[in-house]
Order: C-alpha cells, then structure tokens, then sequence
C-alpha cells in the first residue's frame, strides 16, 4: 500500500485522545515511558506525546515534572498495595501471610525497577513516606503492621510495633537490593528458584524468624 503524503503528515500528529481522565491517561503514560526508557527520558512533553494529547495538556494538570512524578510514585504505591493484598489473602497461616507480605514486595520491585526508583526518591526528602501509606487500611506498610501486630499474639506498645514493621520493611526493601547479586545463584538453585530464595530469606530472618516460631506454637 502506498502512503500518501497526507497520511504520512498525519502519523506526526498527537494521536487523538479518547481517555475520559486526562490526568490518570498522563500519569499512565508517564509510567510506560518510565519503564520502557528510565527516568532521563521523562519530560511533559514526551508524556504529552505518549498519552497522544497536545504539549500544553499536560500543565492544566501538573506545574512540572516533580508533581507529574509525585503522581506517578502515589500509582506505584497503588499498585504495590495491590500485590501486597493479592499474596496476603493466598496464605492461611499468620507466618505464612508476613512471608508472603515480603516476597511480594521484592517481586513487585524486581518487576517494576524504575517505578520503584522513583516511588523512594519522590518520598527521600519529605517528613514521611506518602500519606496514604500509613492512613489507608490495605496500604503496603499498615499490612505489614497489621500482620505484625496479629503475630506478636500478646500486648505490644505503638513504638514496639513502629520498630518491627520498620525492620520488616527494611529487610525487604534490602533483599529487593541485593537479590540479583550472583553471589545468591548457588543458593537459589539449590532452594529451586527466586521465590524459594526469597521465602527462605525472609523464614531465617530474626524479625520473621521469631514472629513465624510464635505463629505455629
């Protein structure tokens, strides 16, 4: 088939928008962009160009690139409590469910790696991890608390339970670091894999180690 010059014009023009949520189609396509080119390829006029909307849409929803990206670190956040929830709710067993808690975690940044970059560096300078995080009832981080709270099986005071679920989540974060160091392969293929690499990490550490031993007796 021939093109013709008109048709060729066309296909430089911003593809026509059909979203009915311009902002979320913006924050999508951020994400796409950054997982498919990292970070440096991040700017609201590529993003304009990807959600297929005009070089000026994107201002009537974000003053610059840092609150497009704070929008995009919150769809993480989302995102993650979704595959948090996903892996708590297969498992029976409180040890089982803290476990899983973590290798989910440790999967969804292996997964997602500039997604997760930005998540902790749109969070680095602020006074606490996103809001959300620590009010919403399904968030990643009030899972792991709560979780905690059920496995601790006696009183616990508030800094008691900050302090575990700070430790919990900076193993997995740790873990979601270092799993793909080479020195791990002999490991994991005598566990058989990366989950079994992840789950016996997480069984042996104190934090789990010790919650898990109180959740079977």
């Amino acid at each position: 088939m021939v093109t013709s010059m008109t048709d060729a014009a066309n296909t430089n023009e911003p593809r026509p928008y059909h979203h009915g949520d311009l902002s979320r189609a913006l924050v999508e396509a951020a994400r796409r962009l950054l997982e498919q080119d990292g970070p440096s390829a991040l700017s609201l006029r590529a993003v304009a160009r990807e959600a297929g909307v005009s070089p000026a849409a994107p201002y009537h929803h974000f003053k610059d690139k840092g609150e497009l990206l704070d929008a995009v670190a919150h769809e993480g956040w989302e995102m993650l409590n979704v595959r948090m929830t996903e892996a708590r709710a297969r498992e029976t067993t409180l040890g089982d469910k803290l476990t899983a808690l973590g290798v989910s975690y440790v999967q969804f940044a292996r997964e997602h790696p500039a997604l997760y970059r930005v998540m902790y560096d749109c969070s680095r300078e602020k006074a606490t991890l996103p809001e959300h995080l620590h009010e919403a009832d399904d968030s990643a981080y009030c899972q792991v608390r709560d979780v905690i709270t059920e496995v601790g099986g006696g009183p616990m005071n508030e800094l008691d339970i900050e302090l575990a679920t700070t430790a919990a989540w900076c193993a997995a974060h740790g873990l979601a670091e270092m799993v793909a160091f080479k020195q791990f392969d002999p490991m994991k293929e005598q566990l058989g894999g990366d989950e079994a690499f992840l789950r016996g990490v997480f069984t042996h550490l104190g934090i789990f180690g010790h919650m898990n031993a109180r959740a079977l007796t």
